[in-house]
């Protein structure tokens, strides 16, 4: 069951921080992207995916904040179903985490 009121929220929180872009996604939903880098995507109410490397992903997983993407579960993705409120909060505090892994790939991309 997808929790009211989560897809606003999301874009709200995730619109604020600095260069995100908010996209149509190519599956539905709406996406978010730091310059090419896709941070992870929503869909509607009741999904979001998020991108992150296989070992951050794998932690996610172990800790339960999110579960293997469910249609790659093999991925570096992870799915994270929007069925409370405290799911939104950690769907934001997850996007945010791949926001700032995306920021310093660029920083360490630009001192190259």
């Amino acid at each position: 069951m997808a929790v009211t009121g989560a897809h606003k929220r999301i874009i709200t929180a995730v619109g604020g921080w600095e260069e995100v872009e908010i996209l149509p996604h190519r599956y539905g939903g709406q996406e978010f992207r730091l310059g090419k880098r896709e941070l992870g995507h929503i869909h509607g109410d009741a999904l979001v995916d998020i991108p992150f490397p296989k070992a951050v992903r794998n932690e996610i997983v172990a800790a339960g904040q999110a579960e293997p993407h469910h249609i790659l579960p093999n991925s570096g993705w992870v799915s994270l179903f929007l069925k409370s409120e405290e799911d939104v909060e950690t769907a934001i505090a997850l996007l945010e985490r791949s926001f700032q892994l995306a920021r310093e790939r660029r920083k360490t991309a630009a001192t190259r």
